[in-house]
């Protein structure tokens, strides 16, 4: 489990000062302004903390970018990963290698159902448009369906798909992607007021979707399975048997994007697992090996490994499967059993950050909705709880952001890290993170709403 609390080594500012001058000058941020950032200089990470070189400790409550599944520098994978350097630092892809080999028999036997190939990527956009390109290929069809409320990365096609304003400024009308509503009860489209009709309604619409862009049309149907970045709405119960079902009707592939949600991070391995659904094709990342050397992949079936069989596959990566990549993985994997990190991750969200949240959205009217497993939770921050009204706009940015901005600065004064997007707080710590750092996490949450409180009518 995450080893107690690390101490901050001695303030060094001059040395983050420096840091942070070579980043301002030289370093492009993803998805910024890049003259309105302000980045934090990080002088180390251990476990569920991270530091600053004046000091200043936090809690991770967001694992990286909800990766971070076994806590930073965990000493068996870093172990793994110099021992691997010191062996085959690299090699092409076109080689058994036996990093390779290993990393991609262990995901295939945690993966549901006949998910015993494995094609590596270097990340989960990667992932999302192989496993895309796989099923239009597999079909023989070219449109997809995707749900408003998604993300699945920031390459051409997966942006594409990506339901949410991040694919706006990209968003090219001859990806032959098509959008619908998945269920999310509390703001529901569908007007329903229980989880059997929400779920219900939700698969009629999609049917309705299916019959006017025409079924034979349609490669595949991609959902998170539990979507992340976009709120954590674990679905109804039924709702996805309910499109594999259509999928299997129609002969669409089914594609289930567990590169957030996957290894560990629910509670289970994967997150198809509380489910009991088999998709066609699994993409997955981050925490297969916590994110300590980029790697992402594609799980497939038997029926489409079999297309590629004697027809070559038109896809492939540099650096596919990487060595090191591939250590980090067998090794994290190997951690999750031995630590049972899964395990830890379903008590805590059963026992500590479940209850806790609950407890805190008993006391703070800005906390709308409280939902998740896992290691894997969301509060839905409102104006007002009889409405529903989002504390912020959607996609708010400056003066109407500012009571989300409030609310994280006031995290970060009681040295919590917070996950925020939109009108949302996340509580993702690692997997592997102990009931004390839980509770810590959320006595810091506890006075950082206050602050939100304050913007409540």
């Amino acid at each position: 489990m995450t080893p107690h609390a690390p101490h901050a080594p001695h303030a060094d500012p001059a040395a983050g000062a420096a840091v942070k001058a070579a980043d301002r000058a030289h370093v492009f941020h993803s998805w910024s302004a890049q003259g309105l950032i302000d980045p934090l200089a990080v002088a180390g990470a251990e476990g569920s903390y991270f530091w600053d070189y004046d000091g200043n400790r936090y809690l991770d409550f967001t694992s990286g970018l909800v990766y971070t599944n076994i806590g930073y520098q965990h000493p068996t994978v870093i172990a793994a990963i110099q021992e691997q350097a010191g062996k085959l630092a690299t090699f092409a892809p076109a080689f058994a290698v036996e990093a390779r080999s290993e990393a991609a028999r262990l995901i295939a036997e945690r993966t549901p159902g006949d998910l015993d190939k494995i094609f590596f990527t270097n990340g989960g956009a990667e992932a999302v448009e192989n496993a895309i390109r796989m099923a239009r290929l597999h079909t023989g069809r070219t449109k997809v369906l995707s749900a408003y409320r998604s993300y699945h990365g920031a390459t051409s096609t997966a942006i594409n798909l990506t339901g949410d304003p991040r694919r706006w400024p990209s968003d090219n009308g001859s990806a032959g992607v098509v959008r619908f509503w998945a269920p999310f009860l509390y703001r529901s489209p569908f007007y329903a007021e229980t989880e059997a009709e929400e779920c219900a309604r939700a698969l009629q619409h999609l049917e309705d979707t299916l019959a006017f862009e025409g079924p034979s049309t349609i490669a595949a149907i991609i959902l998170e399975t539990i979507p992340g970045t976009a709120g954590i709405m674990t679905p109804p119960p039924g709702y996805l048997a309910g499109v594999r079902e259509i999928c299997d009707r129609y002969g669409i592939v089914f594609v289930l994007d567990e590169v957030m949600a996957g290894f560990g991070r629910t509670g289970a391995w994967f997150a198809a697992d509380h489910f009991d659904v088999v998709p066609d094709l699994l993409t997955f990342a981050k925490g297969v090996n916590s994110g300590y050397v980029p790697l992402g992949g594609v799980a497939i079936s038997a029926e489409i490994a079999a297309t590629f069989e004697t027809r070559p596959y038109p896809g492939g990566l540099t650096y596919s499967g990487h060595p090191l990549a591939c250590a980090a993985a067998v090794a994290t994997i190997g951690v999750m059993e031995d630590e049972k990190v899964i395990e830890n991750a379903a008590r805590i969200g059963e026992t500590v950050l479940g209850p806790g949240l609950r407890e805190l959205a008993e006391r703070h009217p800005s906390v709308g909705e409280v939902r998740g497993l896992g290691a894997f939770w969301a509060l839905e921050l409102v104006r007002d709880r009889e409405t529903r009204e989002p504390l912020v706009p959607y996609n708010a940015s400056g003066e109407a952001n500012a009571p989300m901005a409030a609310f994280g600065a006031a995290a970060k004064k009681q040295g919590l890290w917070p996950f925020i997007n939109m009108n949302r707080t996340h509580a993702v710590p690692a997997c592997n993170v102990t009931e004390a750092e839980a509770k810590e996490g959320l006595a810091a949450l506890d006075i950082a709403l206050a602050v939100a409180d304050e913007h409540t009518v």
